[in-house]
């Protein structure tokens, strides 16, 4: 079943630790067939070198696995609640990578201070609110995937536009129109934050970058004005 996606989502996850995103066991990639909207994630907890396609655990919208012997990512729900809200992402990724958590435990938004962010993200980077005590105990994976749900549509921010943020406490998530495109993702989110943080050390009255340039660097790389690479 989804032999091709669970290739697919394997080799993104395997990038997690090649790209220094990971430590350990710390993130996880999935993808998502829409045409029978099923998912494939990681099993739970599996070190990246023993990962194979075969171990790749496949589960419904609801969160409950139609085919593998392994049990699926502990963030299984969260992932599952993205995918609901956002019928245009085809993969999502989750890590805690340094700097992005740096950004998630402080409670700040990773503004866009330069075009290294602007490339990837149109704008800032929210950094969603914690989750209540009640919200945590009655489903802590699920609720997360409900607040960032939640911020994105209150705030009205296009989840295409700004493909990841910040969970207060927590960490990163990203997401694209393919597992790898997330894991691209989760690089860029990750060297932004760096970035940013080492901006604000050297001057913390920075302003966020001028909206001309923003929208000359987003609009050149996506939408139907892009040049930016080959045809």
């Amino acid at each position: 079943m989804l032999e091709s996606l669970k290739k697919e989502v394997y080799e993104a996850n395997l990038q997690l630790p090649a790209l220094g995103l990971v430590t350990f066991t710390w993130g996880n990639v999935s993808g998502i067939d829409r045409e029978t909207g099923l998912v494939v994630i990681k099993p739970s907890g599996v070190a990246y070198e023993e990962l194979s396609p075969e171990q790749m655990v496949v589960v419904n919208l609801a969160g409950e696995v139609v085919e593998g012997t392994l049990r699926p990512s502990s963030d299984t729900k969260t992932h599952v609640r993205l995918y609901q809200a956002f019928p245009e992402i085809r993969g999502i990724v989750h890590t805690h990578s340094l700097h992005a958590v740096a950004f998630a435990q402080a409670m700040r938004p990773i503004a866009c201070l330069g075009t290294t962010h602007c490339d990837t993200f149109a704008g800032t980077v929210p950094c969603i609110r914690e989750l209540t005590a009640e919200e945590i105990e009655e489903d802590y994976e699920g609720n997360t995937g409900h607040v960032i749900v939640e911020e994105f549509q209150k705030a009205g921010i296009d989840p295409m536009a700004i493909p990841g943020c910040v969970c207060a406490h927590h960490g990163p998530f990203t997401w694209g129109t393919s597992p790898m495109e997330a894991v691209v993702h989760a690089k860029v989110l990750e060297e932004v934050a760096h970035m940013n943080a080492l901006t604000v050390a050297l001057n913390p009255d920075v302003s966020d970058i001028p909206a001309a340039y923003l929208n000359k660097h987003f609009s050149r790389k996506h939408g139907k004005e892009a040049y930016y690479g080959q045809n």
